[in-house]
């Protein structure tokens, strides 16, 4: 049991953070879909600090700098939305998709060309980081505990409060209802769509950094973060784009992706009798059925995903 909570708070939490930085980006009135790619290119900037540096390098450091550059590749990867969305008026959905195609790919071609560098005799699109991963657990008795379990907590409160109680977040929200109301009272839509989607970058980045210490020691570039940009916004939508829903959302996700880890402990799992393979795909199966139960109740931002003119009225 104590396994099945460990695994459920740290999937959770991926799902907390990339649905929050989702969250933002709608309100704004950008959708974005890229989450999944936004999350590699996080994790990817993450694990490269994690194995480039030196042994013996204190532990808040190794969590501060692979934070910090989870951060800055992810904010770096969502201006490719911004821009398209934006600047260009692109079709948000297509540049989303585009997105998860080339974060892949990118982080897969830039790991194998740094393993031929250093190592041309076996190139693997894998990096390793064993050690560093140990800066960010911490054994309470039988429970692992990983910082960043904490870290998407505080983030939610500060999203909750950034959102609702600030006059920032209130003005994002109106660029997402309204934006030519927005844009009569002299808040520049532009600005706060772009906010909107560099804190999506910010949230999903980490959120991808989270991913990768919750796996396993080696992680395979081709394999993405399996599907979990999409469990995101499965989260989201279901948390009605408001954070504390959202939160109750991730752990519901979260314990079912769990299972998959876990169910070799519980003798009534085992007595159903069911391969591996379906407890893998259950979080997604909940996924489309949550989402066909309560798709008729969902009530999204008016304006996402219309490119704001601000000639229109």
């Amino acid at each position: 049991m104590i396994l099945l909570i460990q695994y459920m708070l740290i999937f959770a939490s991926v799902l907390l953070l990339v649905a929050l930085g989702g969250c933002f980006s709608e309100h704004s009135g950008v959708i974005n879909i890229g989450l999944e790619g936004i999350m590699v290119f996080g994790a990817l900037g993450g694990a490269l600090v994690m194995r480039y540096l030196p042994d013996g390098t204190a532990a808040v450091w190794v969590i501060l700098l692979s934070v910090l550059a989870a951060v800055a590749f992810g904010m770096l990867f969502s201006l490719l939305l911004g821009v398209a969305a934006i600047n260009f008026k692109a079709d948000q959905t297509l540049v989303g998709t585009a997105m998860n195609l080339l974060g892949t790919a990118a982080a897969t071609v830039i790991v194998k060309a740094i393993n031929t560098a250093e190592n041309p005799d076996n190139v693997s699109a894998t990096i390793q980081y064993v050690q560093a991963k140990k800066a960010f657990l911490v054994n309470i008795g039988d429970f692992e505990f990983n910082w960043f379990m904490a870290l998407a907590f505080v983030l939610l409160l500060i999203s909750y409060v950034l959102l609702y109680k600030t006059r920032f977040g209130l003005r994002l929200q109106a660029c997402g209802e309204h934006p030519q109301a927005a844009d009569s009272v002299g808040i520049n839509v532009y600005k706060m769509r772009y906010a909107g989607v560099l804190i999506s970058g910010v949230l999903g980045g980490i959120g991808g950094l989270v991913y990768i210490t919750a796996g396993v020691s080696e992680w395979k570039f081709e394999n993405g973060v399996a599907g979990f940009g999409f469990l995101a916004l499965a989260v989201m939508i279901f948390g009605q784009w408001k954070p504390l829903r959202i939160a109750l959302a991730a752990l519901l996700f979260g314990l079912f992706r769990s299972l998959s880890n876990v169910y070799m402990g519980f003798d009534l799992l085992q007595q159903l009798n069911l391969p591996g393979t379906v407890y893998n795909m259950l979080p997604y199966i909940i996924s489309l059925v949550v989402l066909a139960l309560t798709s008729k109740r969902v009530h999204a931002p008016k304006a996402e995903g219309i490119p704001y003119d601000k000639g229109s009225r």
